[in-house]
């Protein structure tokens, strides 16, 4: 009987795999460029460090994270995201006793148990960055300007970014008193969920997909116009360093984000042809998180991007599957094939892209292999070539054949410069 995966949770196949592999390398060169370290966190936490972290009344707490009993009785939790794991690690090393301001990034699965659907399963995967140990306007501005630049890196389509302030412990409750005051005259409006997020997480009524509820609060308060002085210059503060470098933002004071570290400057960036809910991914501020861990007193920013969702917005025209062979190897008969195994190893180790077939197969056969390949040159080794020291080289856009003395070993570079001296000579039509 055929056993087929976990519901939402799906394989990558080579075709695909090399796509993320384009992805995490254009990320990985920007993060370098920006001054980010890659950090490896655990796949398996403490339920504590999410609970405690992203908030007992958020939906990923409540319903979407596997957690479960380990055998010594404590609850653990497949990571649901990676900003609490980064925090707690940044904590348990105390890496603020060796530099005060880390940047930091992540790249690898996340689990949550929702339902799943094109872009969003039980087992994803994320990008992401944190920036801990300031405070300042400027780290905000340069965290969306790396994000910004990433995106147009790995060529997203028709890109939105969007900006918010969710204030600080000193403005914000006034205001989430103010909103719950707001929400309780229209209880009769709001879906159930919201019922219980007016006394557990009233800044999640504006979050909320349901028609009715975004009806009832479309007059709702907005936290831009309850700003303390000091909220209100950091944030403007970093709109004028993002519309200094040219980079469009959209204010949306309906944007809250999902998790209740978060403070002060938090974004979103969404792309074209992803339907209704279009984002993929976000981040923001949250100052008080490494102190929730135990920590120092310090503040922090990041975002986190999801990969499936940011592969389904690349332009086709820009993506690209994995590279072609540079060379093709095809051995005719068993003393062949260890030349050519010999010299494929040789030029691999040089750095070039080498496929080798079996020698049990016809030439004919191994031409298609290397034309559905996309390899650019077939070097042909049969007897007559291993008695002449030499090979038959297959110009497969020319459709020509060409001598080619060799010595094995040879080098990458040797054989780049004298299949560049071919093209100038005429072809010897030895092989079909």
């Amino acid at each position: 009987m055929k056993i087929s995966s976990v519901k939402g949770f799906h394989d990558i196949l080579p075709d695909e795999s090399a796509r993320w592999n384009r992805m995490e390398a254009q990320a990985r060169e920007v993060f370098t460029r920006y001054g980010y370290h890659e950090i490896r966190i655990p796949i398996l936490e403490k339920t504590e460090v999410f609970s405690r972290s992203i908030g007992e009344a958020t939906d990923i707490v409540e319903k979407e994270m596997y957690t479960f009993e380990d055998g010594d009785g404590s609850s653990v939790t497949l990571r649901p995201e990676g900003t609490a794991a980064v925090v707690r690690a940044y904590v348990e090393h105390a890496l603020h006793q060796r530099e005060p301001f880390w940047k930091l990034y992540y790249i690898g699965p996340m689990f949550r148990r929702e339902r799943p659907q094109k872009g969003r399963l039980r087992q994803f995967h994320q990008i992401g960055v944190e920036a801990i140990g300031r405070d300042d306007a400027a780290v905000d501005a340069e965290v969306v300007l790396l994000l910004h630049d990433l995106i147009s890196a790995v060529k997203v389509r028709d890109p939105r970014i969007d900006l918010n302030s969710l204030g600080c412990s000193d403005c914000r409750p006034r205001y989430v008193e103010l909103l719950r005051r707001f929400g309780e005259q229209r209880r009769d409006q709001l879906c159930e969920n919201c019922k219980r997020r007016l006394e557990r997480n009233p800044l999640r009524l504006l979050d909320c997909k349901v028609e009715s509820c975004q009806t009832a609060t479309a007059d709702a308060p907005v936290i831009v116009d309850h700003l303390c002085d000091a909220c209100r210059a950091h944030f403007e503060t970093v709109r004028g360093l993002l519309a200094r470098e040219q980079v469009e933002t959209h204010l949306n004071p309906r944007m809250v984000r999902g998790l209740d570290y978060y403070c002060r400057t938090a974004f979103e960036v969404s792309a074209a042809g992803l339907g209704a809910q279009s984002a993929v991914g976000g981040g923001g501020r949250y100052d008080g998180l490494v102190r929730s861990f135990g920590g120092p007193d310090t503040t922090g920013i990041g975002f986190a991007l999801g990969v499936e969702r940011l592969l389904l917005a690349i332009d086709e025209e820009h993506d690209t599957t994995r590279p072609p062979p540079e060379i093709f190897l095809a051995p005719l008969d068993r003393a062949a094939e260890s030349e050519a195994t010999h010299l494929a190893h040789t030029l691999r180790r040089d750095g070039m892209r080498v496929e080798v077939p079996s020698a049990g197969k016809s030439l004919k056969s191994q031409m298609r292999s290397a034309d559905r390949l996309g390899a650019p040159y077939v070097l042909i080794m049969g007897a007559d070539e291993l008695a002449a020291k030499a090979v038959t080289v297959r110009d497969m856009a020319g459709k020509r054949n060409f001598p080619l003395a060799i010595n094995i070993p040879t080098t990458a570079a040797e054989l780049r410069a004298a299949l560049v001296r071919l093209r100038a000579e005429p072809p010897l039509e030895q092989h079909p």
